[in-house]
């Protein structure tokens, strides 16, 4: 398997759209859910 084959922008553009959508849905997940968690916990 030749890897220039992997060497086109859209690759770049794929991967750079997945790895933001993953980042945006962990910082959702977190703000939605792990952060009042803690804060019903603390209280």
């Amino acid at each position: 398997m030749d890897l220039q084959e992997f060497d086109h922008p859209t690759w770049f553009t794929a991967a750079g759209t997945l790895v933001s959508y993953t980042v945006i849905l962990v910082t959702m997940f977190v703000l939605l859910f792990v952060v009042p968690y803690l804060v019903f916990t603390a209280l």
